[in-house]
């Protein structure tokens, strides 16, 4: 019985240290974009790994939205500085929308934005590739339609595909990238450990 008990305790403990320390996934930059009320309301987050991406070119911007040319930039509404990048794939367009730049009403946090007809991922100046980035924009008094954009998710990616080297846009739904395949390793040996936990106390019971 009472090796019984170590092995036990082993075990769990195993299982609660793996799960304590298991990384956490670099998180994909996401962008939602939902009708609230009579507005719509833009949230990104995440952050985003420029190693692979090229052309390195100062800008300044603001946000706002083209769903025709694939441009969706959320953050502030003045001129801000901010650095473009190229080398990505992925949506052209992501609605049929007017032709011309739509600004937001009011936005907040930092400037980023996707270009998918350009091939222009932008972000705010200085910034260190892999920090985490947030940023909010609000379209008052539109919906999906004026804007033109259609409902699904979009993303472009770069380099080996890590989750932060995709830029998603999940309009009117909700996007999560999936955990990386060491992720799966960890949460399996985990998870293999909690059924060993409750074999052996079936066993137990039974005897």
């Amino acid at each position: 019985m009472i090796i019984v008990k170590r092995i036990l305790g082993a075990v769990a403990l195993g299982t609660v240290l793996l799960l304590g320390l298991s990384p956490v996934p670099a998180q994909a930059y996401i962008v939602t974009l939902k009708e609230v009320g009579n507005d719509v309301v833009a949230t990104g987050s995440g952050s985003i790994d420029l190693t692979s991406l090229a052309n390195v070119i100062p800008s300044d911007d603001q946000s706002h939205i083209v769903a025709r040319g694939g441009i969706i930039v959320t953050g502030p509404t003045a001129s801000t500085p901010t650095t473009i990048y190229s080398g990505f794939t992925g949506s052209k367009t992501f609605g049929n929308g007017p032709p011309i730049s739509i600004a937001a009403s009011s936005g907040s946090g930092d400037l980023v934005g996707i270009d998918g007809f350009s091939v222009a991922l932008e972000v705010p100046r200085n910034y260190n590739s892999g920090d985490p980035l947030s940023s909010t924009a609000t379209w008052l008094n539109q919906t999906f339609a004026t804007l033109g954009v259609t409902r699904g998710t979009y993303a472009w990616t770069w380099g080996t595909g890590e989750p932060n080297e995709n830029f998603l846009l999940a309009i009117g739904t909700t996007a999560a990238f999936i955990p990386e395949p060491a992720s799966f390793t960890l949460l399996g040996t985990a998870l293999a450990g909690l059924l060993l936990v409750g074999t052996m106390r079936r066993t137990r019971s039974c005897t």
